[in-house]
């Protein structure tokens, strides 16, 4: 699904986010992505989304490379992909609904449909009932699962999520991560930064570890995983 071989990003003025980075993930993986601030996470993710171009290595989305894909060819690529962030980018002048159906507007489905698929996404989530509120009513926890339910609105094969719990308890964080849990359960691959080591531990998934741009560990999920 995601396959990264070789890849340095050296960024102008000579910051070299990543060096050398290899792996491979499955589709239908869940799988961490860890590493201090400014290993190279971000960079990494921003590659698998075309909003960046690697300056060496090949970056390959279901065997097709991304590097010298036309730019005009980036939105389709973007389609296939949710991406959830820490701050939740919501609008709060939109409801929790209008918030979450974002996606499939753009892309310009029919409203009945729009309409199940917006039910549909936030009853995963638990905020079926959050339907019509405005976002800045919602607590943290709650603004960060509208983040999710709007990235899997479109049903996209794959989720990539960049620090999702860093303004999150613990408590409200392992509920999240259980979520993913439950996507890559039901086949959507999901990669996630996160600097919450005591947390990734304990979901028992592979746990990619970057150090000043290399990639230092890959570390096995453990068999059966983390309990619930």
């Amino acid at each position: 699904m995601i396959r990264f071989e070789q890849v340095s990003k050296r960024y102008p003025g000579g910051n070299q986010a990543l060096s050398g980075v290899s792996f491979e993930i499955e589709a239908g993986s869940l799988v961490f992505l860890t590493g201090h601030s400014g290993a190279g996470k971000s960079t990494l993710l921003r590659l698998v989304m075309m909003l960046e171009r690697p300056t060496h290595g090949q970056v390959l989305i279901d065997g097709q490379s991304l590097n010298h894909m036309p730019d005009k060819q980036a939105p389709s690529v973007r389609r296939e992909i949710g991406m959830i962030f820490q701050d939740h980018k919501l609008l709060f002048d939109k409801t929790v609904g209008d918030n979450v159906a974002l996606p499939l507007l753009i892309a310009g489905l029919r409203y009945r449909e729009i309409r199940k698929r917006v039910r549909a996404a936030l009853d995963k989530v638990g905020l079926l009932e959050k339907e019509k509120a405005w976002p800045l009513a919602l607590s943290g926890g709650e603004q960060q699962r509208v983040g999710i339910a709007r990235a899997m609105v479109a049903m996209p094969p794959m989720l990539l999520a960049d620090e999702p719990t860093g303004n999150l308890d613990p408590d409200l964080s392992w509920e999240l991560f259980g979520l993913f849990r439950e996507l890559s359960e039901a086949g959507v691959t999901v990669l996630i930064a996160s600097h919450d080591l005591s947390l990734v531990k304990r979901m028992g998934a592979r746990v990619l570890v970057l150090s000043d741009g290399v990639l230092i560990d890959d570390i096995p999920a453990r068999s059966g995983g983390a309990a619930f």
